[in-house]
């Protein structure tokens, strides 16, 4: 089901990245599923169950990271968990976006609703009001090794402190709670640490990223298939024998999709034998393409397993009516940082094949149009310049597809003497992601541009028409220079949206893979 559709949903079965944007961006309500509540209540009666038995546990009763030595007496548990809170929200910058922190509230909600951390009921419905009445912390997005820190700006605004939106407006915390007919709690034993704990913010962060890279991808068989036709190139570099001999999954089915986008275009037909080879930017957009949805979709396994999983430590085990509190290493965002590093770079492969697509359409001595995809040029420009922020953005995406998960710096007094960093490979695949669909965007203001010039007596396809007729209501033909910025903004929207899939999809009759 598309996110966009999803009105609601109920937490404690499996969730998927549907279900989880549908939340984060489009404001999906949230609900707990009786065996959530079930799990949730169990694992709170063990903590106070041991509480009183006076067992040491960490962060329940020690301190925390490398004071996990120090014993807290029981008259200072809540303490420990507000100076938990206090001390941990040191991260610093921009803060992040809205659909970033509710991301990040809803990741909370699944990692501790599996029920092995016990935190109170009560302090998870708070999150879950918060996400249902449109309140969002204020979280600096500067500055986590994967967790901790923006969790902890987040959790702050439940006792009161710190900041948050209601309905876009910044206001402290207290205003916020009381503006949306809340009221601030006490946090009890491990509940601070439980908060901050775990990969919630990497998780949350890269599975937006990655709807946005799939979707992207997507897009990009569109675009990609509109400029082959108008480049006057051949389909028949994506004949199924030729996948057949190299039976990657991914690369058989981008080249369908190129196959039924253009299934009935009298201009893919006209010049399929118009050149005895394509340049590899149009003949290599299955293989090049394939090849980064496998890393994407290899990503949303790792996602969606991660979006299911408890990352929390220590964890506790329930045994009938007893059970153990484990202590190990599944805060770590090593599966998601990897996975995201590695998205990152197909992303990037992607995009500057799109940009050498681009430069084809708008060099007269490669397009057979008129020099960049304007008359009287010379006087005018035309199309020229938004290859040049191709470039640009091209270069940045280049330098972020460094791989974040590669680096160590130790932290906790050698404690933690390894530091995952998956926190920053999310962060950065959600621009790598944001610049890609801006390239998306100038590559196919080029295509409209070039069907200006195309000989009208062969039609394109009946999904090249779709995506050409709703471009048409926002971009004029350009005759004359124009200001070009809002003409690639509307059209990022376009594809950002998913809208320019849906549209395809509808006329082709089927989604595409």
């Amino acid at each position: 089901m598309v996110a966009q559709n999803i009105k609601k949903v109920v937490l404690g079965e499996k969730l998927n990245i549907e279900q989880f944007v549908a939340v984060a961006r489009y404001g999906a309500k949230v609900e707990f599923s009786q065996a959530f509540c079930r799990r949730v209540n169990r694992s709170r009666r063990l903590v106070e169950k041991w509480t009183d038995e006076g067992r040491v546990m960490y962060g329940v009763n020690t301190g925390f990271g490398a004071l996990c030595t120090r014993v807290i007496s029981a008259e200072e548990t809540e303490e420990l968990q507000k100076n938990i809170l206090l001390s941990h929200a040191v991260s610093v910058g921009e803060p992040l976006s809205i659909e970033e922190t509710r991301a990040t509230m809803l990741m909370v909600l699944q990692n501790l609703g599996l029920g092995y951390s016990g935190v109170r009921l009560r302090v998870l419905e708070m999150y879950k009001e918060f996400l249902n009445r449109g309140l969002t912390p204020l979280a600096p997005g500067d500055g986590s090794v994967g967790y901790l820190a923006p969790e902890a700006h987040i959790a702050l605004v439940l006792m009161g402190e710190g900041e948050a939106y209601v309905k876009g407006e910044r206001m402290p915390a207290r205003e916020a709670l009381e503006r949306v007919g809340l009221e601030p709690v006490t946090l009890s034993s491990k509940e601070g640490l439980a908060l901050i704990n775990g990969t919630t913010g990497a998780t949350g962060i890269g599975a937006l990223a990655l709807y946005d890279m799939i979707n992207a991808v997507k897009s990009a068989d569109v675009v990609g298939a509109m400029s082959l036709e108008v480049l006057k190139g051949s389909l028949r570099a994506f004949d199924e024998r030729l996948m057949r001999v190299r039976p990657h999954e991914e690369q058989g089915k981008t080249a369908e999709n190129i196959r039924m986008i253009l299934q009935d275009s009298e201009m893919a037909r006209h010049y399929e034998r118009y050149r005895l080879q394509d340049a590899l930017s149009l003949r290599s957009i299955s293989q090049l393409h394939g090849a980064a949805k496998k890393t994407f979709f290899d990503a949303l396994k790792t996602i969606e397993t991660e979006m299911n999983s408890c990352c929390d430590n220590p964890i506790l085990w329930p045994e009938g009516d007893d059970g153990e509190a484990l202590s190990g290493g599944n805060p770590d965002s090593s599966y998601v940082g990897i996975e995201m590093d590695s998205a990152c770079i197909a992303a990037t492969a992607v995009a500057k094949m799109s940009e050498r697509r681009n430069y084809r359409l708008i060099n007269s001595r490669l397009s057979e149009y008129p020099d960049f995809l304007v008359k009287q040029a010379g006087l005018n420009s035309g199309l020229m310049i938004p290859q040049y922020t191709q470039a640009g953005l091209l270069n940045e995406m280049k330098i972020l597809s460094h791989p974040a998960t590669v680096d160590n710096i130790p932290t906790c007094a050698d404690q933690e003497d390894y530091v995952a960093m998956g926190y920053n490979a999310a962060k950065k695949a959600r621009q790598v992601v944001n610049k890609w669909e801006y390239i998306l965007a100038i590559e196919l203001l080029s295509v409209y541009q070039a069907h200006q010039f195309a000989d009208p007596a062969l039609k394109p396809g009946r999904a090249s028409r779709a995506v050409l007729e709703r471009v048409a209501l926002w971009v004029p033909p350009l005759t004359r220079d124009l200001q070009l910025y809002p003409l690639i903004q509307v059209l990022r929207d376009f594809i950002h949206s998913g809208e320019l899939v849906r549209r395809v999809e509808e006329k082709v009759g089927k989604r595409l893979s």
